[in-house]
């Protein structure tokens, strides 16, 4: 016997359901994990090349970087010849797309939290229907272990439904804050960055 028959014969007409909500969270989880992660590494490094080098952000012109910091840099030393304010919009403006990318996926990671028990409850309650009704066609007696393997398949899929929707919210949440937490340090970087084209020299701890 399969692992999938398995599966729906414990978990009724909400196997499906509940097997894509897993598939989306795991594979979510997953994508989310290593591109927040290669964000944060390539960030590092990249602000180890700038600050423990001495090298000014004035004279980044690396565009096609993995680093978010440096693309964010070449884009403001490209317009460098505008006023600070222009820059100040296009760093605001690019920011935002920045974030549109980082925070992709976690709406459909809280989607699938949501959901997920309810698919649960509806097939605790479509098991709970069924076994009544061929309790009420038998003719044979009605023992406590036939009630009691009916209801443990029964509320199977509400157990089902909550083992997907914890970890479904929970890495909403926590990739949400990593990757505001990359966007604060993205964002003090091209700060940093504006300053030194107006010309503002900052100190090397700063």
């Amino acid at each position: 016997m399969s692992l999938l028959t398995q599966i729906h014969q414990q978990l009724g007409l909400m196997s499906w359901p509940l097997i894509l909500c897993s598939v989306i969270t795991l594979t979510l989880w997953l994508e989310r994990s290593v591109a927040l992660l290669w964000v944060s590494v390539s960030g590092e490094q990249a602000k180890r090349k700038l600050h423990q080098s001495g090298a000014s952000f004035a004279t980044v012109k690396d565009a096609q970087s993995t680093s978010l910091i440096l693309r964010g840099c070449s884009l403001l030393v490209a317009h460098q010849s505008a006023c600070k304010a222009t820059r100040e919009d296009l760093a605001g403006v690019w920011l935002q797309q920045q974030r549109r990318k980082l925070h992709s996926g976690l709406r459909v990671l809280t989607l699938v939290g949501v959901i997920s028990p309810l698919l649960g409850l509806l097939g605790t309650v479509l098991g709970l229907m069924e076994m009544f009704k061929s309790i009420g066609l038998s003719s044979d007696p009605v023992t406590p272990a036939l009630l009691a393997d009916g209801l443990g398949l029964a509320m199977s899929t509400t157990a089902a439904g909550l083992l997907i929707a914890l970890p479904a919210i929970a890495g909403a949440q926590l990739f949400g804050l990593w990757a505001d937490r990359l966007l604060d340090k993205l964002t003090d970087e091209l700060n940093q960055c504006n300053l030194q084209l107006e010309g503002v020299q900052l100190g090397a701890n700063s």
